[in-house]
């Protein structure tokens, strides 16, 4: 269950990290509101996850899950560059996802 907890607290950084653009340093409040929102939920998920796991494996998952994330979403939403290298850096974070997950 820790772990389910943990990629739900990865999804609400990916949140709030996406949400950081949409609020355009911070002078339009509803996606304010909301970045801040996912933000807390985030931290909070990471704490209750933190219970089981071990803190340097439960904080690379939670940092992994939201850059992993914030990539995708970033080339999708807003049209970032994608190519090989970036391709290539995204799937080494993910295979470090997993093997700190085999590891535990």
């Amino acid at each position: 269950m820790a772990w389910f907890i943990l990629l739900i607290a990865g999804l609400f950084e990916v949140g709030w990290a996406i949400g950081l653009k949409y609020t355009e340093g911070f002078t339009r409040l509803w996606p304010t509101v909301w970045t801040v929102v996912s933000m807390i939920i985030g931290l909070w998920l990471l704490g209750i996850a933190m219970k089981s796991l071990p803190v340097g494996t439960a904080y690379a998952v939670w940092v992994g899950v939201g850059a992993v994330g914030t990539v995708i979403l970033g080339i999708i939403l807003f049209q970032e560059p994608t190519n090989a290298g970036r391709l290539v850096s995204v799937a080494l974070i993910v295979s470090g996802i997993v093997g700190l997950k085999l590891s535990t």
